[in-house]
């Protein structure tokens, strides 16, 4: 009976750790990922992540060194300036061109929590324009992203914005890439960022 118990015990530990999660960013410096573009990614005093529009005024990426298929990933951001940014998943990047799926953190009226796909069929979904509410633009906001299969689901501090089922994304893995968006004058800041694998 003794070691019935241990068995249940010793599962019950790979399962609590199999549901853990891991952050991705230390809060220091940018270990583990890798800069795309001339665009700028820092840490800053206060050990936020900070992405900024440099002189070029480009796209620019910052993704992670390891891929990712299925998981749950948080992460917090505010917005400054123009504040148009985003969370790609299931990534490849060459340069500054990067095919994959954009979960869009965008200003009010722009579709903050809505999938776009890069250089490939745009907007898949966009959310009802009501949502836009649960953008708390210039504060602290907290978005997850869900992807599972072919089935991807976003929430806007605690609010879901959208649930998608997609073929073409349940066939993809790659990496989870911040952005910075083009036309300069953007600048987003990022903290608590992590990631559970499912």
């Amino acid at each position: 009976m003794k070691s019935f118990y241990l068995g249940v015990f010793t599962i019950l530990l790979v399962c609590i750790s199999c549901g853990s999660s891991t952050s991705l960013y230390n809060g220091t410096n940018l270990d583990g990922w890798d800069i795309y573009g001339t665009e700028k990614w820092y840490v800053n005093e206060e050990g936020l992540l900070v992405s900024e529009s440099g002189p070029d005024k480009q796209y620019g990426y910052l993704a992670t060194e390891k891929t990712f298929k299925d998981f749950e990933l948080t992460a917090e951001f505010k917005q400054d300036a123009d504040g148009n940014s985003g969370i790609f998943f299931r990534s490849d990047i060459e340069g500054t061109k990067i095919s994959g799926w954009q979960a869009e953190v965008a200003p009010p009226g722009h579709d903050t929590g809505g999938i776009y796909e890069s250089y490939g069929r745009g907007w898949l979904i966009k959310p009802d324009a009501a949502k836009d509410a649960y953008l708390k633009y210039g504060e602290w906001n907290r978005m997850k992203v869900r992807v599972v299969g072919n089935h991807v689901t976003t929430w806007l501090n605690g609010q879901e914005m959208i649930s998608l089922t997609d073929e073409k994304i349940g066939e993809a893995t790659g990496k989870i890439a911040l952005q910075i968006h083009d036309g300069g004058g953007i600048k987003v800041y990022w903290k608590n960022i992590n990631i559970k694998e499912l």
